[in-house]
């Protein structure tokens, strides 16, 4: 798959590197021409400009890209892009760095595909840490762990169960969890998975191919 990533700042870089990783094509965008620079060395396909000027993209041929990220401090840049991105028929992902509120919300989720939250979701993992929690801070990845997301579907065998009871296999852990239209957060104690929910996994790569059979069943793990 290949994939367009504005924004190569901490959040734009590693998920940029762990795309690559999988194999897939990454070309990255960044205002800042000693990020792009950087880019390059890194050994991506980079491109000097603002995200909001659609000329940015010119030399970017959306028909083989198959999903755009907006994930700069910038949130007007990142709706820029994924508009840009939405034109051309790609999954669109939108960062947001403000603490939550429903209006901000409101504002950009019915026009991406997804709305992420990096700093809600590091304080999240390290306030549960501070509380005794038992899962792997999101600061202490490694290059032998990643960090995924899955949508449950409505035939998921996790469907029904408790998200603090889902087993999934070797040391794979659920640390956020999110209804269709919410922001993905730690999950309460009781909290029930439900079809189209969203959950965000630590798990190594070794493992994915488990934990993917276990939220989403073997039939939809195989045509995904």
């Amino acid at each position: 798959m290949k994939f367009v990533i504005v924004g190569y700042g901490r959040v734009g870089q590693r998920t940029a590197r762990i795309l690559k990783e999988e194999g897939h094509d990454v070309v990255v965008v960044d205002v800042d021409d000693r990020k792009v620079e950087r880019a390059r060395s890194d050994g991506f396909e980079a491109a000097q400009g603002d995200a909001s000027e659609e000329t940015v993209f010119d030399g970017i041929d959306f028909e083989t890209v198959d999903a755009v990220g907006g994930l700069t401090p910038d949130v007007n840049a990142n709706f820029a892009a994924c508009m840009i991105g939405k034109h051309h028929g790609c999954r669109t992902v939108l960062r947001i760095d403000e603490d939550y509120r429903q209006d901000i919300y409101e504002t950009y989720a019915g026009d991406v595909d997804d709305v992420i939250y990096p700093e809600r979701l590091g304080a999240a993992g390290a306030k549960t840490a501070l509380l005794g929690g038992d899962f792997n801070v999101l600061a202490d990845l490694t290059e032998n762990l990643q960090l995924t997301t899955v949508t449950i579907p409505d035939g998921s065998p996790a469907v029904g169960e408790r998200v603090n009871a889902i087993e999934l296999p070797g040391d794979a852990r659920i640390y956020a969890h999110g209804r269709r239209t919410e922001p993905m957060t730690i999950p309460l104690p009781g909290t029930e998975v439900e079809g189209g929910d969203r959950v965000a996994v630590i798990t190594a790569p070794e493992a994915i191919v488990g934990v993917r059979q276990q939220l989403v069943g073997d039939a939809n793990a195989s045509a995904a």
